[in-house]
């Protein structure tokens, strides 16, 4: 049968030195130093910005939401907005779906 399955021998295991274990862990932290910067970084920026925005909200402010209804605070609490969105019109949304902060008259254009 060995002609068809050759036989199977234990290598001997190679030693490592430290610079060799550095040098197969180097990419993986290459990869990580990139991901943090590419995505945890930006991430934690923009969540900053937003809860600076929220906590900024005051009445009279024209805001978007998430789901894109575009409005006039009229009430600021403390985990709610109750905004005017048309004639008489008024939604309370939670404070956290409030996308962004449009500039004032916006709401009179449209």
């Amino acid at each position: 049968m060995e002609f068809f399955i050759a036989d199977a021998f234990a290598q001997a295991t190679p030693s490592r030195s430290a610079g060799q274990f550095f040098l197969e862990i180097l990419p993986i932290v290459f990869l990580f130093v990139v991901l943090y910067f590419v995505m945890i970084r930006p991430q934690t920026k923009r969540n900053k910005e937003h809860k600076k925005m929220m906590e900024a909200l005051t009445k009279g402010d024209e805001i978007v939401t998430t789901g894109g209804m575009l409005g006039r605070v009229l009430e600021v609490g403390e985990n709610f907005v109750l905004i005017d969105v048309g004639k008489a019109v008024e939604v309370k949304v939670q404070k956290a779906q409030v996308a962004n902060t449009v500039p004032k008259g916006t709401v009179k254009t449209l």
